[in-house]
């Protein structure tokens, strides 16, 4: 997992800035990041794409630029905000973020206080107030600081002279937009874990493996995760804005689908490369699919099941044999309780789905191409937005990747 502290290694400079890239000059985090890492940029964790001497170029996506301050911030000679990712054996001296924004607040009052530093007032989006608390800790523009108060819409940190000397902090005024991040911690509290000391212990425990990773080597966890018979989450920012989590189907047993149906919530499917499905003359349903094009097929039981279908155990007999290259037509009856999806032929070139992701991450780890995704909702109902999969993330102790990241690099 790609985790900061807040603790500023140095300020940088912009140097080029291309329709979804940016250079930044910054001699001592080049040497501590290699291409496919990452590395926080004013508060936006960024993929470094490459690294010449001590310049960093690193791509920007329309969602990274759509949820934060890059636009405006994005210019020739601006200076930033630049931490490397946490390493094994690093002090923890800040907190816990990841440089997936929350939000972007604005600075509304800047106040001096002679021999002390100086206070910020800003004011975040309605909804991230209710992620901090008084004494609690924020990230702003990538800086770890102490939350001094709360009061109605807006809430002020204290700057101390050695933030104001070592960070872009300094520079703000009145007026200005600031990137913002809640505590990892605070977060896994939020979404409602059984204790806080849980909370912490399997933050702290899943910090090797859980959480959002990025470039080619978090692809190759994420795909290591699966081999090794776990799940795995995908984020989907552009198109359904969603996130799944995925198996695979070769070894599917009960309790990973008693877990999809009991912690996730969505609705399970299973996603099949299309000569899979063609091979077993399971056909596709009538119509055109939902908006994103999704090739529902024909809802299947293995035939040997005793019971219903519907049971966890039952619906994970059926996954593994329609990964099973041996399974006949005749091994299942239908219609059924588990619903296969085909893939397009050229998976993640062809289409960025969870559908073709699925089958893109069972193929990339050497396992049949059947897996299952499950779209992953709040308790409320209402789908998990990008600050609900983190928190879920490492709660569970599960990877989570982009889309995008898959389609480079698988």
């Amino acid at each position: 997992m790609d985790v900061f502290t807040g603790r500023i290694h140095e300020i940088g400079e912009i140097e080029t800035v291309g329709a979804n890239s940016i250079g930044i000059r910054a001699a001592k985090s080049a040497g501590r990041v290699v291409p496919g890492g990452s590395v926080n940029v004013a508060g936006v964790c960024v993929t470094a794409e490459r690294v010449e001497d001590d310049l960093i170029s690193a791509s920007i996506s329309d969602e990274t630029r759509r949820r934060t301050t890059f636009d405006e911030m994005a210019a020739p000679g601006r200076r930033v905000n630049v931490e490397t990712p946490l390493a094994v054996g690093d002090p923890l001296d800040g907190h816990l973020v990841q440089g997936h924004v929350d939000g972007v607040g604005k600075v509304v009052r800047v106040d001096d206080e002679p021999g002390v530093g100086r206070r910020l007032w800003i004011r975040p989006p309605e909804r991230f107030i209710g992620r901090i608390a008084a004494k609690g800790s924020v990230a702003v523009d990538g800086v770890s600081l102490t939350v001094a108060e709360i009061v109605k819409d807006r809430f002020s940190v204290a700057l101390i002279p050695s933030t104001l000397a070592g960070t872009t902090l300094a520079a703000l005024a009145v007026g200005e937009r600031v990137n913002i991040e809640s505590d990892v911690v605070g977060r896994l509290a939020a979404a409602g874990a059984a204790s806080a000391g849980a909370n912490v212990a399997r933050a702290v425990a899943a910090l090797g493996w859980a959480g959002h990773l990025s470039g080619r080597a978090g692809v190759e966890k994420v795909v290591r995760q699966l081999a090794a018979g776990g799940a795995v989450m995908v984020w989907d920012p552009e198109r359904e804005v969603e996130g799944d989590v995925i198996f695979a189907g070769a070894n599917l047993g009960p309790a990973a689908f008693t877990f999809l149906l009991t912690e996730v919530y969505g609705y399970p499917c299973v996603p099949c490369a299309p000569d899979v499905l063609e091979r077993l003359e399971i056909g596709a349903l009538a119509g055109k699919g939902d908006r994103q094009g999704t090739a529902f097929h024909t809802p299947v039981d293995l035939a040997s099941n005793t019971g219903t279908g519907v049971s966890a155990a039952e619906r994970a007999a059926t996954v593994r044999q329609l990964a099973n290259p041996g399974a006949r037509p005749a091994d299942f009856a239908s219609p059924g309780h588990v619903i296969p999806i085909a893939a397009r032929p050229g998976l993640l070139r062809e289409r960025a789905g969870h559908t073709e992701s699925t089958v893109a991450l069972c193929v990339a780890a050497g396992l049949a191409p059947v897996g299952v995704c499950c779209e992953v909702m709040k308790r409320d109902g209402a789908m998990a937005g990008a600050a609900d999969l983190e928190a879920s993330a490492l709660r569970w102790g599960l990877p989570l990747v982009d889309i995008d990241d898959l389609r480079t690099w698988l």
